[in-house]
């Protein structure tokens, strides 16, 4: 189970156009490079940001990230949660499945968003918007055996 955040703790960052975007994939870089995510860890939450955000633009008419800090033992992780009030998702069994797509793309941005982070959730009601919740954790530093340098 995933650790509450401290809400006062939360980044939050308007989504409302492509500018915003962009914004977007670099503070989430930024905070994942900060709590020592490794660059392919960064990448791939950065990739699964940009699509959850780009979502929330074109499907959801805009809205909003936050970005969160998290700690569970000496492990720190990012929680990053995308908040829209559009049309929300009426199957989210079908929007999850590979190949489906409603905007001509590859239909592969939820799924393979959640295939790229430790925890993914959908809270999502058809004409009330839609939040994507996802959390990833930074891989610990390996400790070196007794005898080992």
């Amino acid at each position: 189970m995933t650790p509450a955040p401290d809400p006062g703790t939360a980044t939050i960052l308007p989504i409302g156009s492509d500018a915003d975007l962009a914004w977007v994939r670099h503070q989430v870089r930024q905070f994942a490079a900060d709590l020592g995510f490794g660059l392919v860890q960064q990448t791939k939450i950065v990739t699964a940001a940009s699509e959850l955000a780009r979502n929330t633009l074109i499907h959801g008419g805009g809205g909003e990230a936050m970005i969160t800090q998290m700690t569970k033992g000496a492990t720190r992780g990012l929680r990053l949660s995308f908040v829209d009030t559009g049309p929300g998702i009426r199957d989210v069994e079908l929007a999850m499945t590979d190949g489906y797509t409603t905007g001509g793309g590859l239909g592969l941005g939820l799924s393979g968003s959640r295939r790229l982070v430790d925890e993914f959730t959908i809270d999502t009601r058809p004409g009330e918007g839609t939040a994507v919740t996802l959390v990833a954790w930074a891989a610990g530093v390996p400790t070196a055996r007794p005898g080992f340098a």
